[in-house]
């Protein structure tokens, strides 16, 4: 496995930072979930447990999907692009993906008059984090 995850690790192209953007999308219905970033770290370690680990910028450290919410992201399987530099992460979310409480991240939509919401959430976030 130590080998497998090295030749993978080897194909990412990661940025001056260390980074890579990764798009969660969901493995049977193809929705489109989220998009966060990755480093060495997270990736070696989602392809070792299987579930998907981030690295958070604004925290600095890494982010295991769910670690606060329950909403937890099981990998089913990770694609490198052409250029290696974006991951697609196909995986099986447990409840919605995003900290608004919806299914997905990408719930606003351009129109004529502007941004509009075409997706409701699905949950409270004083629900997914402790306050309500």
């Amino acid at each position: 496995m130590a080998d497998a995850v090295e030749t993978v690790l080897e194909a990412i192209a990661f940025n001056a930072d260390g980074l890579v953007p990764a798009i969660a999308q969901q493995h049977d219905t193809g929705a489109v979930l989220m998009m966060a970033w990755m480093n060495r770290a997270a990736v070696a370690e989602t392809l070792e447990t299987g579930r998907v680990c981030y690295f958070s910028r604004s925290r600095e450290r890494l982010w295991r999907k769910g670690e606060s919410s329950g909403q937890v992201q099981r990998l089913v399987e990770l694609r490198v692009d052409c250029d290696g530099d974006t991951l697609l992460l196909l995986v099986d979310q447990t409840g919605v993906a995003c900290h608004t409480g919806r299914l997905s991240c990408f719930y606003r939509a351009a129109r004529p008059e502007g941004l509009a919401e075409i997706a409701a959430p699905e949950v409270s976030p004083e629900v997914l984090y402790g306050g309500g």
